[in-house]
């Protein structure tokens, strides 16, 4: 029974800082739902012994993940503590935003001072997503998917980390490009993502805020996201829409006849009427 409290008492604690996969992952193993499922109805010497092997087992295995979790936190943190500023981009940045990755001034789409440092954070979910951009996306997202993610093999060359821009005199007034450097986040083991994409990337820059004792700014080019991010905690940078120029006559357009349908129409009508001329002659 002590067990079974520890274990109640202990994922009650974790609620507010894991998520409840994590839990289940920590403390709610398929172990203890058979020792809590059994409690009670095993009784004797021999059934006693069983049951105390199983916990015993269950503890030392339990000792074990918490000093391996607690040795990958400990880890990540000590990767995130440097004086920069962190960055989260969705997908629709690298596909959208008017420059392409290699040639953005990250400092001037983030309105920071130009010698400040910069760390461009990739979710695993966004390579993902920019994975499967660059076969079944429309022709922008086909060439800027690949070229993000070979910009990315190209400075990680096989790591999680690299540097994009090194710190470099930008002036002869002693002006300081600050560093910007790129990391790919790998979900945690036994991590399971959101159904939704883009509540995932939300999900994991506020997980990487709390790691990083340290603000978070997400951007973007999608509306929907800008208010996702906002509500979640995170300083959002929204990249803004396009003009789409004038606005359309819509009555003309509207009207029957001069719609893009009906423009096909009667271009194939024009054609079969030229080809039965032709055949007619």
């Amino acid at each position: 029974m002590r067990y079974l409290n520890w274990a109640t008492d202990t994922a009650s604690v974790l609620r507010s800082q894991v998520s409840a996969k994590d839990i289940d992952t920590l403390v709610f193993t398929s172990r203890y739902q058979v020792l809590l499922a059994k409690c009670g109805t095993l009784a004797g010497t021999a059934q006693e012994r069983l049951v105390n092997g199983l916990v015993d087992l269950e503890i030392t295995e339990r000792v074990q993940a918490f000093e391996e979790a607690q040795a990958a936190l400990d880890a990540q943190i000590g990767r995130w503590n440097g004086p920069e500023w962190f960055v989260v981009a969705d997908s629709s940045f690298y596909i959208h935003n008017p420059i392409k990755l290699a040639d953005v001034d990250l400092h001037k789409v983030l309105g920071l001072p130009s010698g400040e440092h910069i760390r461009l954070l990739f979710p695993m979910v966004v390579v993902d997503e920019l994975d499967a951009l660059k076969e079944g996306g429309k022709q922008q997202a086909r060439w800027r998917a690949p070229h993000t993610l070979g910009l990315l093999d190209q400075i990680l060359d096989g790591s999680t980390f690299g540097i994009l821009h090194r710190q470099e005199l930008i002036s002869h007034d002693g002006e300081v490009r600050g560093e910007v450097n790129m990391e790919i986040v790998l979900d945690p083991p036994g991590h399971v993502r959101l159904p939704i994409a883009d509540d995932e990337i939300i999900d994991r820059a506020v997980a990487i805020q709390s790691l990083a004792a340290r603000r978070v700014r997400l951007l973007t080019c999608d509306t929907g996201q800008h208010t996702r991010g906002r509500a979640a905690g995170l300083e959002v940078t929204k990249i803004p829409t396009k003009d789409p120029g004038p606005e359309p006559g819509w009555e003309a357009l509207d009207k029957s006849g001069t719609g893009t349908r009906a423009q096909r129409r009667a271009k194939q009508a024009a054609r079969e009427a030229q080809s039965d001329t032709s055949h007619g002659a």
